[in-house]
């Protein structure tokens, strides 16, 4: 049997067959910026549609601060937020303790591990770290010492937000939270990545209401699953004025279609919108730095090369190709932070 034969034989293969994103109805295709205008609103929409966030109820946030600790240069808070019914959100909040107040803000969204714990300068024990670990580098205490106030959230289905099982008799085995939290939302006609945008949206609303925080100087940070998070935050929120979008960029087919990824990185639906460079259409031209690992095996650097191409083309559209920038180094799937910081306060550094 010939190879051509083996491949035809693929479950796949009729699905790339319907794999045109260069043909999707809400791919960015505008030549000025009178269509960019108006695509971004209705694709927003759209979008928003597609993660189910119509479905989706915000009800009163209801702040609650359980925890105020002193770590040295800064002062780390911990509040519960609700953020739809029946739902509480943690989120911990970096605040330096020096700088002129109001505080420019960044967003900083963990990726797949033990949770938020692992950016704020925390051990899966809770126990104090003081020295950065991981892939994530404790990125969350790195942008405060830059003098950001820092908002990192515990995501949907990590950390303490993780699904109990116990209710499962022996032998059935229990299922990743991402994943069992996913296909519970397909069947409901949402997503993991909804769930997320949408406390995303509610924990801006929240930042709001704080006078020591300054959210006209908004700013967003996420690596792997947080970078999944940033990219379709800003997509949906334009209160986030820049971003850092660390080894997630890319293009679907090259990357979360190609090999295994956690399901919550799935949206029915999403192939309307084309490839990851069309999303972007949605950020411009809104500051935007791309963080990749030459080295990444699940993010491919020629992927994210072609992807950075592409969406500076689309940025061309303002006449704002230079708004996307790029950080490559020699790594794997982490945090570089040589640009990153810097990025975010030269972005952010006025109203």
């Amino acid at each position: 049997m010939t190879t051509r034969r083996l491949k035809e034989l693929q479950p796949a293969h009729l699905l790339w067959q319907l794999y045109q994103p260069a043909s999707a109805p809400y791919r960015f295709a505008a030549q000025t910026p009178a269509q960019a205008h108006k695509w971004q609103p209705r694709t927003r929409r759209a979008l928003g549609q597609v993660f189910g966030l119509d479905l989706l109820r915000p009800v009163p946030l209801a702040p609650k601060r359980i925890e105020v600790l002193d770590r040295g240069d800064h002062t780390r808070e911990k509040v519960l937020l609700h953020t739809a019914p029946g739902v509480v959100m943690p989120v911990y909040l970096l605040l330096p303790k020096k700088g002129p107040k109001p505080f420019p803000v960044v967003l900083a969204f963990n990726g797949h591990g033990y949770g938020v714990k692992d950016i704020v300068g925390l051990w899966e024990n809770g126990e104090e770290r003081l020295s950065p670990d991981g892939y994530h580098r404790d990125f969350a205490v790195a942008l405060c010492r830059r003098g950001f106030a820092v908002a990192a959230p515990e995501i949907s289905c990590f950390g303490e937000r993780q699904t109990d099982f116990s209710y499962l008799e022996a032998g059935q085995g229990s299922p990743g939270t991402c994943t069992h939290t996913s296909m519970l939302a397909f069947h409901l006609g949402l997503s993991t990545v909804g769930l997320r945008v949408h406390d995303g949206l509610r924990l801006v609303d929240y930042l709001q209401t704080r006078k020591d925080l300054d959210t006209s100087r908004l700013g967003a940070m996420g690596i792997s699953g947080g970078g999944m998070h940033t990219l379709f935050s800003t997509c949906m929120d334009e209160r986030i004025r820049a971003c850092v979008i660390s080894g997630y960029f890319c293009t679907f087919r090259d990357s979360i279609l190609a090999m295994h990824h956690c399901p919550c990185n799935f949206v029915p639906g999403l192939h309307q919108f084309g490839e990851m460079h069309d999303l972007a259409g949605l950020i411009a031209p809104r500051p935007l730095l791309v963080e990749a690992g030459a080295r990444d095996p699940i993010f491919p650097i020629r992927a994210v090369k072609k992807s950075v191409q592409q969406a500076r083309q689309h940025y061309q559209v303002w006449d704002a190709p230079g708004q996307v920038e790029t950080d490559y180094f020699d790594g794997r799937h982490q945090i570089s932070g040589r640009r990153a910081y810097d990025f975010l306060w030269e972005k952010l550094d006025k109203p």
